[in-house]
């Protein structure tokens, strides 16, 4: 080794020697700690809202969400559609819809988006939904969040509970309280379909939106309660 490398090692030896030491130990020197994972955004941030656009001026609650933390299967199209099976709900009559479809803007920078989902409560097999959409009962609109400025993978949905045909399928009394409730009873309770079991933990949050009529499609009240369901595959 030359005179000067050694010379070199000498003086970094010395300065690192001298030089106070008042880091613990322990403490990492890069900071490798990750933000908290996102289940969902809230839509206000970017301009939406927790009413769907039923018409120009009035809407339906968002009254859950299905959280972006959720099993990973049930946050795509398909997985979705076996879920909501196992809870009670299936696709509408026939694959056919009768109705307006309704909009949703998310907040992620799709603007209002239309419905890409609507199931209904499945009586019993094979024409259950048909029965529903005679007899009235419980259904859900659901979007996904999953724009480029929001894009949390979460499904956000609007369930009530709709009177019978012959009155034109207009929400009864309290439905909107009551088609959140009866989802939310089922996913905490928990459900299989083809051989898959899931479960869901549920937080319950009231400041995303307003109780009240103030805006709500039909002029009926709704307590200001949004679920949001973390679901697991058992």
């Amino acid at each position: 080794m030359s005179a000067l490398a050694v010379s070199t090692l000498l003086f970094i030896f010395s300065n690192v020697a001298a030089a106070p030491s008042n880091l613990d130990p322990t403490q990492a020197v890069f900071d490798t700690t990750l933000p908290p994972q996102i289940g969902w955004y809230d839509p206000r941030n970017n301009g939406g809202r927790f009413l769907d656009f039923t018409t120009p001026k009035f809407g339906e609650p968002l009254n859950v969400i299905i959280s972006g933390l959720s099993d990973p299967f049930i946050l795509t199209d398909f997985g979705f559609s076996y879920y909501t099976k196992s809870l009670g709900y299936s696709q509408e009559c026939l694959g056919l819809h009768y109705g307006d479809l309704h909009g949703a803007d998310l907040g992620d920078g799709d603007g209002v988006k239309e419905q890409q989902i609507i199931v209904r409560q499945y009586y019993f097999p094979i024409w259950g939904t048909c029965w529903e959409s005679l007899a009235g009962g419980h259904h859900f609109r659901a979007w996904k969040q999953n724009g480029s400025l929001a894009d949390s993978g979460a499904w956000f949905i609007g369930a009530s509970k709709e009177e019978n045909s012959s009155k034109n399928h207009k929400i009864v009394p309290n439905g909107y309280n009551l088609g959140r409730d009866w989802l939310v009873e089922r996913a905490i309770k928990g459900g299989r379909w083809k051989s898959n079991w899931w479960k869901a933990d549920v937080e319950w949050r009231t400041d995303l939106i307003e109780p009240g009529r103030e805006g709500v499609n039909h002029g009926i009240a709704q307590d200001g309660r949004i679920a949001i369901l973390t679901v697991r595959r058992l």
